[in-house]
């Protein structure tokens, strides 16, 4: 089992590196007032581009907004990872974005579906681990009591962020079984939208670059249509790289559309 106490001087030293990761900058990426001048140019689509343009055609008939990891743990200046993702979430307006998302599609009658993430204390025992599942876990990210409880739960990290919920739980939106490493191969998230026929998906939320890439990589493998909405997702900075980044280049790639928040929103009114 997990033993939360011996963790915490390991997790508050963590967190202290994290924090002075923020508080130092970015110097491959930029940080602060910088990055918030440099960053639409930094992050715009190439004024030359080789590849086409995806041409995916939105029929919320078909559609299903998929929201990955809407939780205060991601979303939250209260939530454990804000020191490396708060501020990708800010400069991309991420929180006001899904908001709107959210009430675009619950007014269009399109299918609502989150893959939320969770881990539980025997998750802290995995003996095989990746740089990211080592930081989450040490730092106590989407942490729960079990699956079968909610002792807990209400107010914490593993929570969704308060101004979504009363379109998350609505009793019509879909919450599936967590993640619990990047992709939906672990939950029942393709199961949910293939019983409602569902073959496009508008994704958003977090992390850009692992669970939205995941689940986009994933959705394209079974034949989905996959749009990402560019100014609803958000990612770590940390010295490594810009995670957004990495996963705008990717998107760019592979995704049948890559969308803003305006565009998505004026689609769905059209239905």
């Amino acid at each position: 089992m997990h033993n939360d106490d011996c963790c915490k001087p390991h997790r508050r030293s963590f967190l202290a590196a994290m924090a002075g990761i923020t508080a130092t900058g970015l110097t491959a990426t930029g940080s602060g007032a910088a990055a918030q001048t440099a960053a639409p140019n930094f992050y715009a689509d190439p004024a030359n581009p080789a590849l086409p343009k995806g041409s995916m055609k939105l029929d919320a008939s078909r559609a299903a907004l998929v929201v990955v990891d809407p939780q205060i743990d991601f979303m939250s200046p209260q939530g454990k990872a804000w020191p490396v993702v708060g501020e990708s979430v800010t400069e991309h307006n991420v929180v006001p974005n899904l908001g709107r998302l959210f009430e675009a599609a619950k007014t269009a009658g399109m299918v609502v579906a989150i893959s939320p993430h969770h881990y539980y204390p025997w998750d802290h025992n995995w003996k095989i681990q990746g740089p990211l599942e080592v930081f989450q876990h040490q730092v106590g990210i989407f942490d729960r009591t079990g699956p079968y409880t909610v002792d807990g739960f209400r107010g914490s990290g593993a929570d969704f962020l308060p101004e979504f919920k009363k379109y998350i739980e609505d009793g019509q939106t879909i919450i599936c079984s967590p993640h619990k490493l990047y992709g939906p191969q672990a939950n029942d998230l393709p199961l949910q939208l293939r019983k409602q026929r569902v073959d496009q998906i508008v994704l958003a939320g977090m992390l850009a670059n692992m669970c939205i890439e995941s689940h986009c990589r994933e959705f394209l493998e079974q034949g989905f249509e996959v749009a990402v909405v560019r100014d609803a997702i958000a990612a770590p900075k940390f010295p490594e790289g810009d995670g957004y980044l990495a996963a705008l280049i990717n998107f760019r790639y592979m995704a049948n559309g890559l969308w803003t928040t305006d565009e998505t929103v004026q689609m769905l009114q059209k239905t």
